[in-house]
């Protein structure tokens, strides 16, 4: 499976019929967006990606009319400022003849908050809504503080000055965490890979695909090891004993100890036992955490915290970022649960399946959020939500982080030796 490529968010924000589309259309000389002069015309957010010369791969959001009105329109209005936290640049559409309104500044307001780059494009529709330009940037002081570039949308001789403008102004953000920062040359790295009832045939799923690509890539040797969890965890001790032998047979036959091994976060339990003395343990759930959120590993190691504390009655969410089918011992909806319902009865637990995520408002009723390892969703996604959980104070782990925590200290310590961190939690 290929790897996530690492994309510029792009959006295109503005009031209805100002020209965001057409824009968006500019931008990707096709009819990626519908053009129609009724208003409300773009439903929900279009998402486009493509290669810009000179700037890389981005992708594309066109939003929706923040000014539509009614129930519809606050659940576009959600939809927007939702894809506003993912951009790295956004593109504020103005109708010069229409003038500047609270929309408009709502969106410069919450895009200065956030740290985003704003640049300003006035979409012409006639030849005299160019002389108004001035006077709207002279009532509105914040709009100042941006570049700015007129045109017409719909013209495609405008294509070549757009391209041009975003180039100038926007300095990409494409920053990422190493994947395996404790990565190292000509060393060998043992890959353990459950297969079980929810693998689906023919390929790795991408955390796995995305390791062994980066330890081949980078002149080391991935060695992967199917675990049979069932045999691992059998209530016969000779049957136990024998898959250790079949792993261990593994890791000894490669006749130098492997530098790390990466495991299935559900396989902690036995790997924690089985994994030999000076040998590095993680999981794949960590590495795709600590990458995804640029390096933010330490936050969702402090919200292991939160765990201890939890009490009946208290909300947990466990939030996921794909929709595969869930069967079997499911991680997020029977592991985790079983585990966090054994360890404090009573407490009361939600879930956040798929790429939505619960409403900003909704986060502050939970006194735990356990994320995936966010692997499906790119790293503006991961962070936005970040953004809103920091702004709300919540405790954030992941499920490598907290199925290693349940094996005890010492064993949530060994897991984040190769990140060079520590919980500092009492033993």
């Amino acid at each position: 499976m290929a790897v996530l490529v690492e994309r510029d968010n792009i959006g295109i924000f503005g009031r209805t019929n100002c020209g965001k589309s057409s824009l968006m259309n500019l931008l990707t000389q096709q009819e990626t967006s519908i053009v129609d002069s009724t208003a409300g015309t773009t439903a929900d957010t279009k998402i486009a990606l493509q290669e810009i010369h000179g700037l890389g791969p981005v992708k594309l959001f066109d939003t929706a009319g923040i000014d539509e009105q009614g129930p519809l329109g606050d659940k576009k209005r959600k939809k927007v400022f939702d894809a506003l936290k993912q951009c790295d640049l956004v593109l504020l559409i103005v109708d010069p003849a229409r003038g500047v309104s609270t929309d408009e500044t709502t969106i410069v307001a919450r895009a200065r908050a956030m740290d985003k780059q704003l640049l300003v494009v006035y979409n012409l529709f006639a030849d005299e809504d160019r002389s108004r330009i001035a006077a709207i940037e002279a009532e509105n002081a914040l709009l100042r503080f941006h570049k700015k570039l007129a045109l017409a949308a719909n013209n495609a001789d405008y294509r070549q000055p757009l391209l041009h403008f975003i180039l100038e102004n926007f300095e990409p953000n494409r920053r990422s965490a190493p994947l395996l920062p404790f990565l190292q040359e000509n060393e060998f790295y043992v890959l353990v890979i459950p297969m079980d009832e929810e693998t689906p045939p023919g390929r790795y799923l991408r955390p796995q695909a995305m390791v062994e690509e980066h330890i081949t890539r980078r002149w080391s040797y991935p060695v992967s090891f199917r675990l049979d969890l069932a045999k691992a965890r059998h209530d016969d001790p000779a049957v136990r004993e024998t898959e250790r032998r079949r792993f261990l047979s593994v890791v000894e036959g490669l006749g130098r100890p492997p530098r790390a091994i990466i495991t299935d976060s559900q396989a902690m339990d036995v790997m924690c036992h089985w994994c030999p003395a000076g040998v590095m343990l993680t999981t794949f759930s960590i590495v795709m955490i600590h990458h995804g959120s640029r390096g933010r590993l330490s936050l969702f190691v402090e919200g292991l915290k939160a765990v201890d504390a939890l009490k009946p009655g208290d909300r947990v969410l466990i939030a996921e970022a794909c929709n595969h089918s869930r069967i079997g011992e499911d991680i997020g909806t029977v592991q985790i649960p079983r585990y966090l319902e054994k360890r404090c009865p009573g407490v009361v637990i939600d879930h956040a399946l798929g790429r939505e995520f619960h409403e900003t408002d909704a986060l502050s009723s939970y006194k735990l959020i356990v994320h995936c390892g966010a692997c499906m969703i790119d790293s503006q996604k991961l962070l936005s939500r970040i953004r809103d959980i920091e702004a709300l104070g919540a405790p954030v782990t992941n499920y490598g982080l907290l199925l290693s925590h349940m094996q005890g200290p010492a064993v949530l310590e060994r897991v984040l030796e190769p990140w060079k961190l520590s919980a500092n939690f009492p033993t």
